[in-house]
């Protein structure tokens, strides 16, 4: 039982790790890496338990974004979601950004057009809704 839950650790070490990688590969994708963006990191990393120290080596050494086809699709929802709260959280929406997270969204397994509904209904929709409408239609 130990080593089940050591490894359930494990993979959602390497999740948290995956998802933080792109959120800080997003924050420089405008060449402008906003301390609100970087706060935003740290708390998600916070909130999942993730070394501090390891956010800072992404943040010096991003690694390349593999392969997000293994994520589950709540998963894969929470990484696209925070993508776009990442977005709209220094109030400047570059296209450089938009263009960067409709790529991520199709690495994700979603349709780009994923991204501009989610532009359009962002702060109008519940995170459920937003959720309900990727999933049957974006995907």
């Amino acid at each position: 039982m130990v080593i089940f839950d050591l490894q359930v650790l494990v993979e959602m070490d390497i999740v948290t790790k995956k998802q933080l990688n792109i959120l800080i590969q997003l924050a420089e994708a405008d060449k402008h890496f906003a301390k609100i963006e970087r706060e935003l990191i740290f708390k998600i990393a916070r909130e999942r338990k993730f070394p501090e120290e390891e956010v800072l080596e992404l943040i010096r050494n991003p690694e390349p974004i593999d392969s997000l086809g293994a994520l589950s699709l709540d998963q894969k929802f929470d990484y696209l979601m925070s993508s776009v709260e990442l977005v709209f959280v220094d109030q400047n929406v570059f296209e450089s950004e938009i263009i960067f997270t409709k790529n991520i969204a199709i690495k994700l397994g979603f349709k780009k057009g994923v991204i501009d509904f989610f532009i359009e209904n962002y702060g109008k929709k519940s995170r459920q809704e937003l959720k309900d409408v990727a999933i049957h239609e974006y995907i």
